[in-house]
């Protein structure tokens, strides 16, 4: 018997903008005036590898999107007729199991084989001590912690990296291979032209960042194994789990929003700029209204209010993960009815500008709809500022989650995400020793996603800016 699927309002909308990702990438392919911005992205260092790191971060969202009943364990049963968990986990969780099911007492520091705090210890002779106890997982494998440690983590860390380079000159390998069936050349002469960076796409930047990630990845895997890679929080949960489940929440924060903000700006905008008069000043005023409410303030009311109908209707909800996800989609509404109006302005500006283009004045005086004029002359050649726009405003709204859960505003507090492991981190900034892991690690998660996502989106303004492309 399978486990029974469970899909989430996030998940139905994750992939639903999958879909338009690969139908927009389809329509663009066939378009010439947005092939050759997309070729220029691809040909460029900085775009493929920023690209490979996205990439990354995006099956480990897509992973965690797919979520399920789980079958229960004969040991579990106990006579019971159902065989599957009320509990809902991720494909991702499954994958991770062990990082998810390895609870310790509480802190821990990262790859600590004892608590990070001293207990009273009873001794097998009945004499009480005063030590750092040995944890349960972390570490669980070595007889003498004190001396074998150091040593165990530089064999794991030379495995890990051995297994990284190993699969990624296997992925190379069979890369080059296809990359000389498609162009006819021998498998020598395509991997010296790769070697030389001499391929039209730079093949050697993206075997490079993909090496880099791959001996990443497997170093994480075999030191999580045997110990708490990046520590564990108050209550003893896996660190390095948690800021690996919030990259869901960051992606889904970025993207998603972007799914409610677009249909309003494109249509609102265009409309604004095309129609002008009374369209235009109705339209101007909606979003200078909107703009003069204070964000934070109109987000803490709409979760107050969505706080207060979860708990008044208890048993809507089948488990904690549900609940979270409809917080999360309300949350995800909010800040796009409030994050439009910038695009609006931008759509309206260059609307006013290609209404008085000639071929749209041509249109306009043969008689043609003004449905098809918008359709196929004024949508088009605004497609590359809703693309800017987009990729420029993602880093934005995850940033905006961070701020939003530190002020207990944004994500449910039982969803992870690296707003909540900041928020959660902060008291124990004061404290002493200073419990410092949980916020270093979800700045390093939430600073490299970012990053990648500023330098490919400098990468993407300047293919689609006309102005740069007609200067080279």
């Amino acid at each position: 018997m399978i486990s029974q699927l469970v899909i989430l309002w996030t998940d139905a909308l994750v992939f639903l903008l999958l879909l338009f990702a690969t139908l927009f990438g389809i329509y663009a392919s066939r378009k010439a005036h947005l092939r050759g911005p997309w070729r220029q992205v691809v040909r460029n260092k900085v775009g493929v590898g920023t690209l490979v790191v996205l990439s990354f971060y995006l099956v480990v969202a897509l992973l965690d999107s797919v979520h399920f009943h789980p079958m229960l364990d004969r040991a579990e049963l106990k006579g019971a007729d159902a065989t599957q968990s009320v509990e809902v986990i991720s494909l991702f969780d499954r994958l991770v199991e062990g990082l998810r099911e390895r609870q310790e007492k509480t802190y821990s520091a990262p790859l600590a084989t004892r608590l990070y705090a001293k207990e009273n210890i009873e001794l097998p002779d009945g004499r009480v001590i005063r030590d750092f106890p040995r944890l349960t997982y972390g570490g669980a494998h070595l007889t003498d912690p004190d001396s074998e440690r150091l040593p165990d983590i530089l064999r794991l860390s030379a495995i890990g990296i051995i297994k990284g380079l190993v699969v990624s000159l296997a992925v190379a390998n069979v890369l080059i291979m296809l990359l000389a069936m498609r162009s006819g050349r021998s498998f020598g002469a395509q991997g010296r032209a790769v070697l030389r960076g001499a391929t039209e796409i730079p093949w050697k930047t993206v075997f490079y960042t993909l090496a880099l990630m791959l001996m990443l990845i497997f170093w994480s895997a075999e030191l999580a194994a045997k110990y708490h890679l990046l520590g564990t929080d108050k209550v003893g949960e896996d660190v390095f789990y948690q800021a690996l489940k919030s990259i869901r929440t960051g992606l889904l924060i970025g993207t998603l929003t972007t799914l409610v903000m677009l249909p309003a700006a494109i249509l609102l905008g265009i409309m604004a700029g095309y129609f002008r008069g009374w369209v235009d000043d109705i339209i101007q005023y909606t979003y200078t209204t909107l703009n003069s409410i204070p964000g934070v303030l109109l987000i803490a009311a709409a979760i107050l209010m969505l706080q207060i109908y979860m708990s008044n209707h208890a048993d809507e909800f089948n488990s904690l993960v549900e609940r979270a996800d409809l917080r999360l989609l309300f949350l995800v509404i909010i800040l796009g009815v409030t994050s439009w109006t910038g695009l609006c302005r931008l759509l309206r500006g260059e609307t006013l500008k290609l209404r008085e283009m000639d071929y749209v004045q041509a249109a306009t005086a043969f008689g043609v709809s003004n449905l098809k004029i918008i359709g196929r002359h004024i949508l088009p050649n605004v497609l590359h500022i809703v693309l800017i726009a987009v990729i420029l405003d993602f880093s934005g709204l995850v940033l905006a989650e961070a701020v939003l859960s530190y002020v207990n505003i944004g994500v449910d507090p039982t969803m992870n995400s690296w707003g909540n492991m900041i928020n959660s981190a902060r008291l124990e900034m004061a404290r002493e020793p200073i419990v410092w892991w949980s916020l270093a690690a979800a700045m390093i998660f939430m600073f490299s996603l970012v990053l990648a996502a500023n330098l490919f989106s400098d990468v993407v303004r300047d293919a689609f800016d006309p102005r740069l492309r007609g200067s080279r």
